[in-house]
């Protein structure tokens, strides 16, 4: 289901607006779109989703940390200044401290946990947007219903796909590190 979009808005007033709004919106081109508890809904976040999430910021903050990284959870907004877009991914690593306060612009990995409501957005939206960041190596998108990731890699400048059912390992070059998939569905699946 896509969402609704509403706009058009400047950086400046999208900024400005969001810290006065009592629900997450992402931006678009200077559309945006409400994220869970737009119009008084319930908030979206499934246990599954919080704990998929939860996972993989446990596993990437210590090594993140360690080579001067920062690591965040969905909270913290990504900005593409190139196409006006803002996006809360739900795990993003950034090689470099944003001198931003409320987002970051150069991560080197990206994670969103899909749903059926956001499944459009994570595979058609938001990939040609993450892709298109230079700094960005990893955009891993986590099934929250059955064991299963999909891992866009940059190699030699091009973008692959592999796909992990089950269980297996998942490198991360821009971390010197792997995460697997018991990691990831550790205590949910």
């Amino acid at each position: 289901m896509s969402p609704a979009l509403h706009g058009p808005m400047s950086k400046a007033q999208y900024l400005r607006s969001e810290l006065a709004s009592e629900f997450r919106r992402e931006c678009v081109g200077g559309f945006w779109y409400g994220l869970h508890g737009e119009s008084g809904e319930e908030d979206g976040t499934s246990r599954a989703h919080a704990g998929i999430a939860g996972n993989i910021l446990f596993r990437l903050h210590g090594v993140s940390r360690s080579l001067g990284y920062e690591v965040f959870i969905s909270q913290f907004k990504l900005h593409l200044p190139a196409s006006n877009c803002f996006f809360y991914p739900d795990v993003a690593v950034y090689a470099h401290q944003s001198a931003e306060e409320y987002y970051g612009t150069e991560p080197c990995f990206l994670a969103e946990i899909i749903s059926e409501r956001s499944r459009e957005m994570d595979h058609f939206i938001k990939y040609p947007a993450y892709t298109s960041i230079l700094s960005l190596q990893i955009y891993l998108i986590a099934e929250q219903t059955e064991r299963r990731v999909y891992v866009y890699s940059r190699e030699d400048g091009e973008w692959v796909l592999a796909e992990y059912v089950g269980h297996g390992e998942i490198p991360l070059p821009c971390l010197n590190t792997a995460i697997t998939l018991a990691e990831i569905y550790d205590g949910v699946l």
